[in-house]
């Protein structure tokens, strides 16, 4: 009963040496929430590079989380409900760190009648008895006996948004990516291509009707100030112009502005296009999931309608270049289904069995090849054990390949609306890389893309990409 109802003590029936305690386990999850509430992101907190080299030469766990503590005790169990805090003194003794187990206890020192005032030791210790925080509170205590249920308490992690922290701070590293921007004739294109000049990711060739560009620039308000204009009278002329800019090395990357993707990807393929390779085109969302562990690949949600196996096989590899080119040496491919095991009914375990087989023949290289698998026990190894999955892949998966682009598109946005996700998006097995953005896109993830596309034309260049 005690462990479901909260029960207060007046100011009655407290007495003189009485005390209570609680004690919490300090994680990472408590320094990441108490930054996120308070905005106390001190790197001595939040970086274990620069504590390295502060004074106690570690992560240390935010002195007011300890006191935290004392107003839970004081609140949920002496005096308990009711008690209003008016004062509290800290004299911080030692630093807590995550894994420390911390004990905090709050003992009635003194009562005065009037105004119902107590005072309070309060006290924190670690596992090793070692005193971290000491104190004195005064408060209020109730005049009236509570007894009510107990809140549970809530079950809260912080959503940490730092997949792509590496690779753009790879990208920034080297010159901008002189990129061809297709018809940026809307406020959010051009503020894309500017947001991602400024970051020092892209150095923007706008091609378009001239007029409309100034015009959108106006009304995002952000100057066109050295940026060079390549005037054509409307959305289709910008296209075939990009590809050619393109197709002459004058621009390393194509970005997608106010026009239509097809539109945009009708130039790139055309019989006349000198930017075609060998491989099928395909779009790769580089997803931050906040609850997977590192980024993770869906492809192609945005492309190929209904891929054929020798499609998929096409966009698989070009995925996995992709992570070959961000430092994945050997990328874990998900081909997704249904269910996990082959059935002639369902065509999508057909294309996935294959695959698995045409990347053990050496037709799919340079990664880890499974399927059928469904979408949980890719992605979650718990599920994967319950049901028995032995796979190299399963529950460990870089790369979501999808049955069509309907699943595809669908899976890319419940990630980024139910889970809160960022999604990077490119396109891949053309000569050079394309941006494709959206309008609901974070900054995050525009960014990203341009960064991915300044990492894959690099590694163009440098002639590392299969044709």
């Amino acid at each position: 009963m005690d462990d479901i109802l909260l029960r207060n003590r007046t100011f009655d029936q407290l007495e003189i040496g009485e005390s209570a305690s609680l004690v919490r386990l300090a994680e990472q999850n408590d320094i990441d929430l108490f930054a996120a509430m308070s905005g106390d992101v001190n790197p001595a907190r939040t970086d274990a590079v620069f504590a390295s080299g502060d004074l106690f030469g570690h992560v240390v766990v935010q002195g007011m989380w300890t006191a935290s503590l004392i107003s839970a005790v004081l609140g949920t169990k002496l005096p308990g409900p009711g008690t209003i805090y008016l004062d509290q003194n800290l004299q911080f003794q030692r630093p807590v760190v995550p894994g420390d187990i911390i004990t905090t206890t709050v003992t009635v020192k003194e009562k005065r009648v009037e105004k119902h005032i107590v005072l309070l030791d309060t006290r924190c210790t670690n596992q090793k008895g070692q005193v971290v925080l000491l104190g004195t509170a005064t408060v209020v205590a109730p005049d009236t006996p509570v007894i009510w249920p107990r809140t549970v308490r809530p079950d809260i992690a912080v959503r940490r948004h730092d997949r792509y922290e590496a690779f753009i701070r790879n990208a920034r590293s080297s010159p901008a990516l002189r990129t061809a921007i297709v018809h940026p004739c809307s406020v959010d294109a051009i503020r894309a291509a500017i947001e991602a000049r400024d970051e020092g990711l892209l150095d923007p060739l706008l091609v378009g009707p001239e007029a409309k560009i100034r015009a959108a620039a106006e009304a995002a308000q952000v100057s066109l100030d050295g940026v060079t204009i390549e005037a054509v009278e409307h959305s289709h002329a910008a296209a075939a112009r990009a590809v050619e800019l393109g197709a002459a090395g004058k621009v390393d990357a194509l970005m997608k502005g106010s026009l239509h993707t097809d539109e945009l990807l009708s130039a790139v393929v055309a019989s006349s296009s000198n930017l075609r390779t060998g491989r099928r085109i395909s779009h790769a969302y580089a997803m931050d999931v906040p609850a997977y562990s590192k980024p993770l690949i869906v492809t192609d949600a945005a492309i190929n309608i209904a891929p054929s196996l020798e499609q998929k096989r096409d966009i698989c590899q070009n995925a996995i270049d992709l992570l070959h080119v961000l430092g994945v040496e050997v990328p874990r491919v998900a081909v997704l289904a249904a269910e996990e095991t082959v059935n002639p009914r369902m065509p999508t375990t057909l294309d996935a069995a294959a695959l698995t087989v045409m990347a053990a023949r050496g037709q799919i290289t340079g990664a880890l090849v499974d399927g059928p698998l469904a979408f949980d026990n890719a992605i979650s190894l718990a599920a994967a054990q319950v049901k028995g999955i032995n796979s190299p892949v399963a529950g460990q998966a870089d790369i979501l390949l999808v049955p069509d682009l309907e699943a595809g598109n669908m899976l890319a946005k419940q990630l980024m609306y139910f889970a809160g996700a960022d999604g990077a998006g490119i396109v891949l097995g053309a000569r050079i890389p394309i941006i494709l953005t959206s309008r609901a896109d974070t900054l995050r993830g525009r960014l990203a893309s341009a960064a991915l596309a300044k990492l894959v034309a690099a590694h163009n260049r440098r002639g590392l990409v299969r044709s």
